[in-house]
């Protein structure tokens, strides 16, 4: 196994783990519509578009084709889904609560109504976290000439995949970046609902 690979699995596992623990465990300082939005989240991201890119299930490869035996052996396709989706509710979607809540002054109203600042920030979390993972964790998975499969929150699939830009050798290409050009909204819009029904 690689420094990289291991690098990789460390950080799989642990923004998929920590932010579930943290969670449990203070439990009683969240509001009790967080863990609602976690578990929505995750089931969003999750048939949203990571079981569809796991699995390759329409016009893509699996990701066990398109990584290292050493990530399969670590990561193992039938999970990888799963953890891709905890990571993506937990570090994406709570780091977002949190990152909304701190840069808004700590001022809670911002789950209760729309505030354009707030979305912004949780826009730009969530894409700016995505170029990272294209870029420096997943770059051999995501890279040009790997077929990614077409997903219900990535409508263009494979069929319509630009390159956006390319640094050091490493792409971002559109199909992975429209889940996250698409959530923040309803991420946005299922806080406010959720933050104001408590």
């Amino acid at each position: 196994m690689t420094f990289e690979e291991a690098r990789v699995i460390f950080i799989v596992y642990s923004t998929s783990l920590v932010p579930l623990f943290l969670m449990v465990f203070y439990r009683n300082l969240f509001p009790n519509w967080v863990p609602k939005f976690y578990l929505g989240t995750f089931f969003v991201c999750a048939f949203g578009w990571e079981i569809w890119m796991t699995f390759g299930l329409v016009d893509g490869d699996p990701v066990s084709l398109r990584r290292s035996d050493a990530l399969n052996l670590w990561i193992p396709q039938n999970i990888n889904w799963m953890l891709n989706s905890l990571a993506d509710a937990g570090t994406i979607g709570l780091g977002g609560l949190w990152l909304m809540w701190r840069f808004s002054g700590k001022n809670s109203i911002v789950f209760n109504v729309w505030n354009w600042r707030a979305f912004f920030i949780l826009f730009s979390w969530c894409i700016l976290q995505n170029i990272f993972v294209e870029m420096f964790l997943y770059h051999d998975q995501l890279s040009v000439g790997k077929a990614l499969s077409w997903a219900p929150l990535i409508p263009t699939g494979p069929y319509f995949n630009p390159l956006l830009f390319e640094f050091n050798g490493r792409t971002v290409m559109l199909q992975t970046q429209i889940p996250w050009l698409i959530l923040p909204a309803l991420l946005y819009l299922a806080i406010i609902r959720l933050s104001n029904k408590n």
